[in-house]
């Protein structure tokens, strides 16, 4: 039996993570679940929650790790934390230091001596689709956008480089294997943590139901009928449970995608009639509303990442790739923000007994941006395939399953 370390045990991807472990007790004798704050309730006494400060020193994380009871005994770590900063340059310090101060944590508690592999989760980031179209299908063998006078920083880059240099082969540790996973636009649920698109959208539409609305597509119509994957956190975790113990997954980094192609034309009137609404029929006929839309320029900051591979590819000077712009029919953090959407989720969150701070605390920002683009995120799984992973989740249905586990938490009022 194997015991774990899983960080950033309390958001999306590792609260999910905790779960999956905790399902299989004959094959995990003790999880440790680590956290800025322990505010979960697991439910299973495998698990073992612990406090760890990750913007602390390697000499602080060492002492919080000396909690752990047998922590030489841990043979996997699952890296699932990741904080947020202004810019890429300071994602790219805060975060590297992060992973790096923590696996030296590892090795002046003596905690490396039996470990066997080391799991980090990132996203598609790694291809660049922040900054506009990146090349689809995505492939983890596509190059890294690395000139950063083109392109700014990428903190999933430094953080590989970091691990790379500390287990596989030709590191410091070569009988310590890792590796990567690169999900994309995550459905899931944890408590109290609202960064999560299930979240933004069933919020925006119950207050919409509220005021007796239509539900409206609050992205643009070019995005509407592009295509999108997604990665359920259920499945995510899965998966890594499976890679962790798969000798074929060691020292490689994999996609880590639901299997389906999505498109918010599919899945949006679905949304509607699990509210028991329907779609806006002349959405993209009517105008924006000229204080809510936005439109911001991607490609004004940095090139699109494809342009790296436009000779190769045969694309160089095509017309074919329209700049790629962020365009918002209804910016949902000006939405947000007012008079009449927060009296209608006030009398919702008082009548319903929700939590009412879920409109402020979602991240808008984040949801504009997933529905704002205006090109394609398509990715492949044929190397997980190959690799022998068979895991599959239909979108929507970790979409609507999400929906459910807000209902029942409480931070959207029941519709069934």
């Amino acid at each position: 039996m194997a015991s774990a370390i899983v960080l950033g045990a309390t958001g999306i991807i590792g609260r999910e993570l905790i779960k999956e472990l905790s399902a299989h007790p004959s094959q995990w004798k003790s999880i440790h679940a680590l956290s800025r704050s322990k505010k979960e309730d697991f439910g299973n006494p495998s698990v073992q929650q612990h406090h760890i400060d990750l913007l602390n020193s390697a000499q602080d994380m060492a002492k919080d790790l000396s909690a752990i009871r047998d922590l030489d005994a841990v043979e996997h770590v699952f890296f699932c934390a990741w904080l947020q900063k202004a810019t890429e340059k300071e994602n790219a310090d805060v975060n590297g230091a992060m992973l790096q101060n923590f696996l030296d944590a590892l090795e002046i508690t003596g905690a490396v001596s039996n470990l066997k592999r080391i799991v980090l989760v990132t996203g598609c980031k790694q291809y660049g689709v922040h900054l506009g179209q990146a090349k689809v299908p995505m492939l983890e063998s596509d190059p890294w956008l690395r000139d950063e006078s083109k392109w700014p920083p990428n903190f999933y880059y430094r953080q590989q480089d970091i691990l790379t240099a500390f287990c596989g082969e030709g590191s410091k540790h070569p009988e310590i294997s890792w590796t990567v996973t690169y999900p994309n636009d995550v459905i899931g649920y944890a408590s109290g943590n609202f960064m999560n698109l299930a979240t933004d959208i069933a919020i925006y539409a119950a207050v919409n139901k509220e005021l007796g609305r239509d539900l409206e597509f609050p992205g643009n119509e070019t995005f509407y009928t592009k295509f999108d994957v997604f990665t359920s956190s259920r499945l995510h975790a899965q998966f890594c449970v499976w890679a962790v113990q798969e000798p074929k997954t060691a020292n490689e980094g994999f996609n880590v995608f639901n299997g389906d192609v999505q498109s918010w034309q599919d899945l949006w009137p679905r949304v509607a009639k699990h509210f028991g609404m329907k779609v806006k029929a002349d959405q993209f006929a009517s105008p924006a509303p000229k204080d809510l839309a936005n439109l911001v320029q991607l490609t004004e900051k940095a090139p699109q990442p494809v342009t790296m591979l436009a000779k190769e590819l045969g694309l160089e000077g095509a017309k074919s790739i329209p700049p790629s712009q962020l365009e918002q029919r209804i910016s949902l953090v000006k939405w947000s923000k007012t008079e009449e959407v927060k009296q209608a989720w006030n009398r919702l969150a008082d009548r319903e007994g929700l939590q009412k701070d879920a409109l402020e605390k979602a991240t808008w920002a984040f949801t504009d941006f997933i529905l704002g683009r205006n090109y394609d995120v398509v990715g492949s799984m044929s190397k997980a395939r190959e690799a022998g992973w068979t895991g599959y989740m239909d979108t929507w249905k970790s979409l609507s399953d999400t929906f459910g586990e807000l209902e029942e938490a409480r931070v959207i009022p029941k519709t069934h």
